[in-house]
């Protein structure tokens, strides 16, 4: 369910077990019910969910059903507390060489056995401007705060929204790994950027960096 809103995914969970009609969901959601209403339309029209019967009731189209189950499946069988949903932007100048890099995206993700993915949603690309650009939305989890750096660094998320837990505590072990891969990261990005810059603008660099703020 990561293309819902917060009040989209209570309706959804309310008609996982069965179909509901616009009286049944307002008696059993706090949602102001021209509220609930616009949401139900905006479902409809994103083919989430469906409406008949008489009297009518609104219920999930199967392939959500499917994904929700599929979902509590992965939960179930998931080693992992930090869950996530993130969001990666790719661009390129061609749009084959967009399919290619999401696809080495989702490849590469898929063989990490430090994540558990449970769903990835790939936009639509969009051409702007000589690119075509577009977006994979995560929802996965990581195993330690080790595996939180490296999923960061190496695929360079534009956004994280961290789910679950309310509360994180790190071991010892964990922390000190992170910061030690942390440290690798910025050297080598470091190493890589003043390799990069000429002799005055190296100069410019150092002086603005230790600058005294006024």
């Amino acid at each position: 369910m990561g293309r819902f809103t917060p009040d989209q995914k209570k309706i959804a969970v309310m008609l996982l077990s069965s179909p509901k009609s616009a009286d049944e969901l307002h008696a059993q959601l706090n949602i102001p019910f021209h509220a609930l209403n616009e949401d139900l339309k905006k479902m409809l029209k994103m083919k989430l969910i469906k409406l008949d019967g008489y009297p009518q009731k609104y219920s999930l189209v199967e392939n959500i059903v499917s994904a929700v189950k599929r979902r509590k499946e992965i939960a179930e069988k998931d080693p992992f507390d930090v869950r996530l949903k993130a969001v990666i932007e790719v661009k390129a100048v061609e749009q084959k060489f967009l399919a290619k890099q999401i696809k080495e995206i989702e490849d590469k993700l898929a063989k990490e056995k430090v994540y558990t993915i449970y769903d990835i949603y790939k936009a639509p690309p969009i051409e702007d401007a000589g690119y075509y650009s577009s977006y994979l939305e995560l929802n996965l989890s990581a195993k330690d705060f080790t595996a939180l750096v490296k999923f960061m660094y190496f695929y360079g998320p534009t956004s994280v929204e961290v789910l679950k837990p309310a509360k994180v505590v790190l071991a010892m072990d964990d922390l000190q790994d992170a910061l030690m891969e942390m440290a690798e990261m910025i050297q080598s990005y470091n190493e890589a950027m003043l390799k990069s810059m000429k002799k005055d603008e190296l100069a410019k660099f150092a002086k603005d960096l230790y600058k005294p703020n006024a």
